[in-house]
C-alpha cells in the first residue's frame, strides 16, 4: 500500500510586508477614499436637503396665496426628493448600479399611483383649493351640493358646518370639480325681493311705500340706489321686484326684517297682497247659477 508523502508548507518569517503592501494598498486606498467620499456626500447632501426644505417653506409662507399646510408639503417634497438623490449618489460611489434601482422605484411609484388615483386626485384638488383660495375658513359656501360654513380645509377634504349644526366632510375632488358659490367672500351683496299686489292697487303708491320702507332701514345702502320696478302681470297679482345693496354680514337678517316690515307697511297703506282663490258654481235645475 502506497502512502502519500506529507506536503510541506513554507512560512516566511517575518512576512513580506512590501509585497503585501504592493498587492493590497491600492484596493484599500480606493475603498477608504470611497467611504470618505460617501460620508462627505451623505453629510453634505443631508445638510443641503434640510436647508433647501427650510428655504422653500420660508418662501412659500411669504406668498399670499400659499397656505402654511401647502408650504409644509412643498418643503417635504423638496427635502425628501433631495435625500433620495443623495442616497443614489452614495450607492453609486460603491459601484452599485443605480439605474435598476431607479427603474424599480419608478415602477413602484406608478403602481402606487394607479392604486391611489382617487386619493391623489383629492390631494391635487386640495393643492389647487389651498393655492387659489376660492373659499377660506369661516366663509359661507355651497359646494358639492352642500351648503354651510367652511370649518376646515385640508389637502384631502373640506369640512362644512351646516345651518342646523351638522358637520359635512367633502372630498376635495368633489369640491374642485363642481361649481362653487361663496356667499360671504365679498363685503357687499345685492338682495332681491318679489312682492305681489292686487290688480286694483295704485302701483305708484305701492312702489312709494316700498321705497319708504327701504329708506327707513339704515342697513340698506342709499348708493347704489334701490331698484323698484314692476316685473310681471301674474294670474292673480301684479309682481313688483325690489333690489337693494347691503353689507354681506347684514344680508340674511335684513331680508327677513324687510319682508316683515313691507307686509306691515302694506297693511297700514291699505294695499292688498292677493292670494289664489277658487270660485265654485252650482248649477240648479232651473238653469240658474249660484
Amino acid at each position: 500500500m502506497k502512502t502519500t508523502p506529507p506536503q510541506t508548507i513554507t512560512l516566511h518569517f517575518p512576512p513580506d510586508w512590501p509585497a503585501l503592501l504592493d498587492q493590497y494598498s491600492k484596493p484599500l486606498i480606493d475603498g477608504a477614499l470611497n467611504i470618505v467620499a460617501a460620508i462627505v456626500i451623505l453629510l453634505a447632501g443631508l445638510w443641503f436637503a434640510g436647508f433647501a426644505g427650510r428655504a422653500v417653506r420660508r418662501l412659500s409662507r411669504r406668498h399670499p396665496r400659499i397656505d402654511s399646510t401647502l408650504a409644509a408639503v412643498f418643503a417635504s417634497v423638496v427635502r425628501y426628493g433631495l435625500i433620495a438623490v443623495v442616497l443614489l449618489a452614495v450607492l453609486n460611489r460603491f459601484g452599485v448600479e443605480t439605474t435598476s434601482i431607479v427603474a424599480v422605484l419608478g415602477a413602484a411609484a406608478l403602481a402606487i399611483g394607479l392604486a391611489l388615483q382617487g386619493t391623489l386626485s383629492n390631494l391635487a384638488a386640495g393643492v389647487m383649493l389651498v393655492l387659489f383660495r376660492p373659499y377660506r375658513i369661516g366663509d359661507f359656501v355651497e359646494v358639492g351640493g352642500r351648503m354651510g360654513s367652511v370649518r376646515d380645509v385640508t389637502l384631502f377634504t373640506t369640512e362644512l358646518t351646516t345651518l342646523d349644526n351638522l358637520r359635512v366632510t367633502l372630498p376635495n375632488g368633489l369640491c374642485w370639480g363642481a361649481p362653487m358659490v361663496n356667499y360671504t367672500i365679498n363685503d357687499t351683496r345685492r338682495t332681491e325681493l318679489t312682492l305681489s299686489v292686487a290688480y286694483d292697487t295704485d302701483l305708484n303708491k305701492a312702489m312709494a311705500v316700498l321705497k319708504e320702507t327701504l329708506e327707513s332701514d339704515a342697513r340698506v345702502f342709499g348708493e347704489p340706489e334701490p331698484f323698484i320696478k314692476v316685473r310681471a302681470l301674474g294670474d292673480f297679482s301684479v309682481d313688483i321686484v325690489v333690489r337693494y345693496w347691503t353689507a354681506t354680514a347684514d344680508a340674511l337678517d335684513l331680508q327677513f326684517d324687510l319682508t316683515k316690515a313691507i307686509k306691515e307697511a302694506f297693511d297700514r297703506a291699505g294695499i292688498v297682497i292677493p292670494f289664489p282663490t277658487t270660485l265654485n258654481y252650482e248649477v240648479r235645475k232651473d238653469g240658474q247659477f249660484r
